[in-house]
């Protein structure tokens, strides 16, 4: 039995593919930051860090830091 590692996944190259033909929309600063309110409120901590790092991203983005 011949292992081959890592086993090649067309599935993972068609959306690999997908996203670089497509650019996303530069995302609301003000929307992300109420999105982290709204997961700090809730007491999400998975939903507040992944909200910190979008508005992180988009702020980057957008030239605000």
């Amino acid at each position: 039995m011949s292992a081959r590692w890592p086993v090649r996944r067309p599935t993972e190259d068609a959306a690999l593919r997908a996203v670089a033909r497509s650019a996303r929309p530069p995302q609301s600063v003000p929307a992300l930051m109420a999105a982290l309110l709204d997961a700090n409120e809730r007491r999400d901590r998975e939903g507040v860090c992944l909200a910190a790092h979008r508005v992180v991203r988009a702020a980057e983005e957008v030239g605000e830091l």
